[in-house]
C-alpha cells in the first residue's frame, strides 16, 4: 500500500517561490523513482521533474528547468520539489508519483495546490 503525501501548496505572487514535499510510506522508498506532475484547469497533465531512486539523476520539463529544483532524502522518505520564479503558468494541482522501475505502473498523491498570481 504505496502512500504519498504531498504539502507546501499556496498562494503566491508572479516571481516568487514555493517548496513543495512529498512523504512516501508503505513501500521501500530508496528501490523508487519519484517524479513530480501537475495539472492545470483545461490543459494535460504533465511531468514536471522526476529524480532516479539514488538521486544521481534528474530531469525537467523545459518550461520550468532553471527554475525548479527536484531533490530526495532517503532516510526520511521525501522528496522535494523547490520552485522558484513563480510564474502565472504554473498554475496548477500538483502531484507527487513514485515508479519501481520502466514499465511499471506509478503511485499517485492526492495532490496540492499550487497558485501564482497578484
Amino acid at each position: 500500500q504505496v502512500q504519498l503525501v504531498e504539502s507546501g501548496g499556496g498562494l503566491v505572487q508572479p516571481g516568487g517561490s514555493l517548496r513543495l514535499s512529498c512523504a512516501g510510506s508503505g513501500f521501500t522508498f530508496s528501490h523508487y523513482a519519484m517524479s513530480w506532475y501537475r495539472q492545470a484547469p483545461g490543459k494535460e497533465r504533465e511531468l514536471v521533474a522526476a529524480i532516479t531512486s539514488t538521486g544521481d539523476f534528474t530531469n525537467y520539463a523545459d518550461s520550468v528547468k532553471g527554475r525548479f529544483t527536484i531533490s530526495r532524502d532517503n532516510a526520511k522518505n521525501t522528496v522535494n520539489l523547490q520552485m522558484n520564479s513563480l510564474k502565472p503558468e504554473d498554475t496548477a494541482v500538483y502531484y507527487c508519483t513514485a515508479r519501481r522501475r520502466i514499465g511499471t505502473m506509478r503511485s499517485w498523491g492526492q495532490g496540492t495546490q499550487v497558485t501564482v498570481s497578484s
